[in-house]
């Protein structure tokens, strides 16, 4: 009778982790290592710590305010419409707005967690404008950036017990500090293109979020976080590169954007 001690089938189970890391490396594929569970749990632990920390992440109450969650669940359901979106029936695709006027952002955690400053609600012109930032935001999830990016950072041995389930800490330990991670260049690029996508399915105008990067080449002080990004002009070719490849209307849907504005304090 053959017998596998505890410690050699560890052994073998690391054997067989690195292969497998070894052969999706030498096929030249991108490789994420982490679980479609591990970002939903990552995106809940993220969650939970932006709520308790009201003072840095102001949420604002979805009991005062139901009408401003009431269009951007109606906006976020015609996204995830389009068919397109990965991960669009496993992720939960939460919603929050930031009450916070002076900054023009959005983000995005693992699990489809989204979050929308004030700020930025307020300085677009139309729902296009917003569904393309929106889609932006959601194609970094559903393209699982963030867990892409963590493959890259941490060591072999380090996400073998994460995957293997032998030290659950260090998991919680990285996703209390994905807050402050940034996407790289080619994330970016890449979210911009998928945004294109997503709203070719729609009746979006296919190039929405092009409005925001030409709206914000005219500001004098653009937000801190484009200047580790590319730069507006070229996001704007991307985007209307990639509308061109698709021949995806660019026609203004003309949903009433300002009622969206007008719901929030």
């Amino acid at each position: 009778m053959l017998v596998i001690r505890k410690k050699s089938l560890k052994f073998v189970k690391y054997i067989a982790f690195g292969l497998l890391f070894l052969v999706c490396y030498s096929c030249g594929g991108e490789v994420n290592l982490f679980s479609i569970q591990d970002d939903k749990d990552m995106g809940m632990q993220i969650d939970d710590e932006i709520e308790a920390n009201p003072e840095t992440y102001p949420i604002l109450s979805e009991l005062d305010y139901p009408d401003a969650y009431t269009h951007l669940r109606r906006i976020r359901d015609n996204v995830l419409a389009s068919g397109q979106v990965a991960h669009a029936d496993e992720f939960l695709w939460q919603v929050h707005i930031i009450e916070d006027d002076e900054t023009l952002n959005a983000f995005a955690v693992p699990g489809g967690y989204l979050y929308f400053y004030t700020g930025l609600i307020k300085f677009l012109d139309s729902e296009d404008e917003f569904a393309g930032v929106m889609a932006h935001e959601m194609a970094h999830a559903a393209e699982r950036h963030t867990t892409d990016a963590l493959t890259k950072q941490y060591g072999f041995s380090i996400l073998a017990e994460i995957i293997l389930g032998e030290n659950q800490n260090i998991l919680t330990d990285i996703a209390l500090g994905l807050t402050s991670l940034a996407f790289t260049r080619a994330d970016e690029t890449d979210a911009d293109t998928h945004s294109v996508i997503y709203l070719a399915e729609t009746d979006y105008d296919c190039t929405g979020a092009a409005g925001f990067f030409e709206k914000i080449e005219g500001e004098p002080q653009p937000p801190e976080f484009l200047s580790t990004h590319p730069s507006p002009s070229n996001r704007i070719e991307n985007i209307d590169n990639q509308a061109s490849i698709l021949n995806c209307s660019t026609t203004p849907s003309g949903n009433d954007y300002q009622a969206f504005v007008d719901s929030l304090p």
